[in-house]
C-alpha cells in the first residue's frame, strides 16, 4: 500500500502528527501495536489528563540543547490547545500552578483527536507490529508489518520513550534511530518516585500515606510543591520533580518548613510554652504520626521545649530546614511519567522535526531528547511537536 505519511505510534504526539497531516491533504496512515489509541493520554492525570500548562516555557524543559524545544512551542502554543478543546466542548479546570485538567475523562481528548484524523481521511492499522523499516532508492520509506507492507514519503516516529512499559512502551523509536545511524543519549526514569535505602525506608513505611508542603533540592535545582512518604520510599508531586535532576548517589535536601521560619517558631514556643514536649510542639506542624517518627530519626528523645539547649536548637532547626536524605534509586521506568533522554536533538531540525541528514524522518514527542515537568508539559511537547511534524511532512 502506497501512503504520503505513515505515522507510528497512537499516541498524543502521532495523532496530532497524523491530524496535521492529513488536513494538508496528505494520505496519511497510523500504525500502533495497542489495540486502541492513547493509552497514556487515558490514564494520564487520575484519568482526566493534565492536557497543558498556562505557564509553558522553554526553561521548564530538560534537553542537552536547552534552545531547540523554542521554535515548536511557540508554533503551536498551550493557547492553540486550549481553543481546540474548548472547540469540541471539552470542560477543563485549573489545578495549582496552572495545570489544565479535563472536568470528566480523558477520552474526550483521545476522541477529539481521532475525530480530528478521521475528518481528513487519516487510516489507522492497530495490532499492527513493525518488522522492518528500509529507505529505498527512491527516497521512499518501506515499512514491513505483521498486516501489510507500506510505503511512504514521510515517516513520523511517534513511539515514546521507555516509561510505563506496562501500556506497551518500548525501545522502537531508540533502535529505529540507531539503524540510521542517529546518536541516541542515555536514558533514565524521569519524574518517578525515589527509593530508599533500608535504615530510613523502614521506619518511614511505618508513617506511610502521610502528605505535606516541603521544598526539595538536588543538582542548584528546588522545587516546592507536595511530598508524599510511601512504604517504598518519597513520592509526590516535590519528589517527582527533583527526580528529573537528581542522579544516582546524589543527596536530595528537603526543607520540610518551606512556607514560614521554623527558627522562630521554635525560639517563640520555647519562651512561652517551655513545659509542651518536643512531640507535641512538632505535631503542631506536621502530621502526629510524622512528628513521632522524626524525632527518632534524627536521634532526639521527647523532652519539654525548655531543656533544649543552644546546640540541641541548633540541631533541631537544621534537621527541619534542611533534611539530608540520601535516596537509594529511583522506582524505574515501571512508574515513571516520562523517559530522560533519547534521540540527540542536534540531529533533528527545531522547525520542522525532520533528521537533517535523512529526508522525510521525523521524530516527536517523548522519543527525543526532551523532557518536560510535571503538570501539563510533556503534553504540550507532544501537542506541538507533532504539530509541527504534521505540517511538515
Amino acid at each position: 500500500m502506497k501512503v504520503d505519511v505513515i505515522v507510528i505510534g497512537a499516541g498524543a504526539a502521532g495523532l496530532m502528527a497524523a491530524s496535521k497531516s492529513g488536513e494538508r491533504g496528505r494520505k496519511t496512515i497510523v500504525l500502533d501495536h495497542a489495540k486502541r489509541p492513547g493509552k497514556k493520554i487515558l490514564i494520564s492525570g487520575g484519568g482526566r489528563c493534565n492536557f497543558t500548562n498556562y505557564y509553558i516555557e522553554p526553561e521548564k524543559y530538560l534537553c542537552e540543547n536547552p534552545h531547540f524545544c523554542k521554535s515548536a512551542l511557540s508554533q503551536y502554543t498551550q493557547w492553540d490547545f486550549i481553543s481546540l478543546i474548548e472547540k469540541y466542548k471539552i470542560s477543563y479546570h485549573e489545578k495549582p500552578l496552572g495545570q489544565l485538567f479535563c472536568d470528566d475523562s480523558a477520552k474526550a481528548i483521545v476522541s477529539m483527536l481521532v475525530a480530528e484524523c478521521e475528518k481528513n481521511a487519516v487510516e489507522f492499522s492497530f495490532q499492527t507490529d513493525i518488522q522492518k523499516v528500509l529507505k529505498l532508492d527512491d527516497g521512499n520509506f518501506l515499512v514491513k508489518t505483521s498486516k501489510s507492507d507500506y510505503q511512504c514519503e514521510s515517516l513520523v516516529i511517534a513511539t515514546g520513550g521507555l516509561s510505563m512499559p506496562k501500556l506497551g512502551a518500548t525501545s522502537f523509536a531508540y533502535k529505529l534511530a540507531k539503524q540510521f545511524s542517529l546518536e541516541v543519549l542515555p536514558t533514565k526514569a524521569g519524574l518517578v518516585p525515589l527509593t530508599l535505602h533500608p535504615e530510613l525506608k523502614e521506619p518511614l513505611a511505618e508513617v506511610s500515606g502521610v502528605s505535606m508542603p516541603v521544598s526539595i533540592s538536588a543538582n542548584n535545582i528546588t522545587f516546592s510543591e507536595d511530598m508524599l512518604i510511601t512504604h517504598r520510599g518519597l513520592s509526590g508531586p516535590a519528589v517527582l520533580q527533583i527526580s528529573s535532576y537528581w542522579d544516582n548517589g546524589d543527596i536530595a535536601s528537603i526543607n520540610l518548613y518551606p512556607n514560614g521560619n521554623f527558627e522562630s517558631l521554635l525560639k517563640e514556643a520555647i519562651s512561652s510554652q517551655t513545659n509542651v514536649s518536643l512531640k507535641n510542639f512538632l505535631s503542631s506542624i506536621f502530621a502526629k504520626r510524622f512528628a513521632e517518627k522524626f524525632i527518632q530519626l534524627i536521634g532526639f528523645e521527647n523532652i519539654p521545649l525548655k531543656q533544649l539547649g543552644h546546640r540541641k536548637q541548633a540541631l533541631l532547626i537544621e534537621s527541619i530546614n534542611n533534611w539530608q536524605v540520601k535516596p537509594a534509586g529511583t522506582e524505574g521506568y515501571r512508574t515513571a511519567e516520562v523517559t530522560i533522554g533519547g534521540v540527540n536533538t542536534d540531529q533533528i531540525s527545531s522547525k520542522t522535526m525532520e533528521v537533517k541528514s535523512i529526508s522525510g524522518l521525523y521524530f516527536i514527542g517523548e522519543a527525543l531528547d526532551v523532557t518536560g515537568w510535571l503538570g501539563g508539559y510533556n503534553f504540550q511537547w507532544a501537542w506541538s511537536s507533532g504539530f509541527v511534524a504534521g505540517k511538515n511532512v
